[in-house]
């Protein structure tokens, strides 16, 4: 199937490792431009090697971008439409995992979360939104399946997580109007940079770390999912073959959550 995503420009925010990078690789080889960025400057300059390794140097941007400074988010969509002018596709997919009680979790601990995972979605969408409608453009969040099924010991992320499902359908209606979709990824068990790293710091596989996790977790599919079927959702998503889904969070889980 042709998504019909070249010549299109997707901002991709944590596009350096796992689930971003995965996307960003697969939407320069559909022929997409790519600006991906991340708060550190050596996984920034690794990240863009690679895409630029697997498309050209046109169409990729590397940034050094904290997402939750405002005037950072400001510095990215500056820097995005002098390069290329326009901007088709953005991505909200910034994030790290944080899961602990209620109870335990300080004031400091649920401000950093909800600014790193709802805030900077909340000022992204806001500095991209005049292109984004002049595009007639898609806006992806990634999210975790706890925001639509919390469990115990999930918080802050399952709260942040709700809140951003929540924003993702206001987003779908704000601009639906406008010509622009809004939707969400739910993400459950997923190879990702923080699964990579935890399976760096036991001193095993991944595909080690994937077999022992997901034996206890009761996934239907019995696996761990992979980071190009992670991709393969979104790159469809941000496209024009998908251009009738807007305001809905897509499971991706195996089957594991009990909502729908």
């Amino acid at each position: 199937m042709d998504l019909e995503l070249e010549g299109s420009v997707v901002v991709v925010t944590g596009g350096t490792d796992g689930l971003g990078l995965a996307l960003a690789r697969r939407l320069v080889v559909e022929g997409a431009s790519v600006a991906i960025c991340s708060r550190r400057s050596d996984a920034v300059t690794a990240a863009t090697d690679e895409l630029i390794g697997c498309s050209s140097k046109q169409q990729v941007l590397g940034l050094v971008v904290d997402v939750t400074n405002p005037s950072a988010i400001e510095a990215l969509a500056s820097a995005t439409l002098a390069r290329f002018g326009r901007v088709d596709g953005l991505v909200n997919n910034a994030g790290q995992s944080a899961a602990q009680g209620v109870l335990h979790v300080d004031d400091a601990a649920w401000q950093a979360d909800l600014d790193l995972k709802l805030f900077a979605a909340i000022r992204t969408t806001r500095a991209f939104a005049e292109s984004l409608k002049a595009s007639k453009g898609s806006i992806l969040n990634v999210l975790a399946i706890s925001g639509k099924h919390p469990g115990a010991s999930t918080a802050p992320t399952s709260i942040s997580r709700a809140a951003g499902l929540a924003l993702t359908k206001a987003t779908s209606k704000d601009l639906g109007p406008f010509g622009v979709r809004a939707n969400a990824i739910l993400i459950g068990f997923i190879e990702s940079g923080q699964w990579l790293r935890r399976a760096e710091e036991a001193g095993i596989t991944m595909d080690r770390l994937a077999e022992q996790v997901s034996s206890g977790m009761g996934i239907p599919l019995g696996r761990m999912g992979r980071a190009e079927e992670f991709a393969d959702l979104a790159a469809f998503l941000l496209s024009a073959r998908a251009s009738y889904v807007s305001g809905v969070g897509i499971n991706l889980d195996g089957g594991l959550s009990s909502a729908v």
